[in-house]
Formats: structure tokens, C-alpha cells, sequence
């Protein structure tokens, strides 16, 4: 059995004016993909920066999924397979 270790960081940056910023970064050791998202605060809305946080990152995350996605199935179609109709069909089933 092969173990192998892909590193995760997720940066968060708000500013004045309620908007949060996520950067997320995934390195497999051979690549580097990135996921960015940001939420606004409703001018009308309490500031909560954890609120906040959560929508940004799960933004950034859900990206950076599209991201991989989209470079394995760049590497299906490379080993000569078809693109196949919808990423469910791509791959292992669970």
C-alpha cells in the first residue's frame, strides 16, 4: 500500500468594508491548484466575520474542487479516453 500526502493552506483576508477574501492553495508535491472565493456582508446585515469566513472558504474549496476535477479530466482524455458526459462518471464509483 502507497501513502501519499497532498498539503492544503487556506488563507482568509477581510477588509472594512465586510468583505472576506479566501485563497486556498492544494500542492500534491508535483502541482499547485488554487481556489479563490469571497462573501460580502449586506450593508444592512451584522458583520460576523466567521459567518464570513465560512462562505469565502467553502467558495474557495468548491473552486479549487472544479480545479481538480478539470485536470483529471484532463488526464483521462491524455491517456487517450473520452470526456465522458458528467464528472459522476468520471473515475472511481464509491
Amino acid at each position: 500500500m502507497q501513502a501519499v500526502e497532498w498539503k492544503v493552506r487556506l488563507h482568509l483576508f477581510e477588509d472594512d468594508e465586510g468583505t472576506t477574501r479566501a485563497r486556498v492553495v492544494l500542492d500534491t508535491g508535483t502541482t499547485e491548484l488554487t481556489g479563490q472565493g469571497t462573501a460580502h456582508c449586506h450593508p444592512a446585515d451584522t458583520n460576523v466575520p466567521g459567518i464570513g469566513d465560512e462562505l469565502a472558504a467553502g467558495r474557495a474549496m468548491t473552486a479549487l474542487a472544479k480545479e481538480l476535477l478539470d485536470a483529471a479530466e484532463r488526464d483521462i482524455e491524455g491517456m487517450g479516453a473520452s470526456r465522458p458526459s458528467t464528472r459522476e462518471t468520471v473515475g472511481w464509483t464509491t
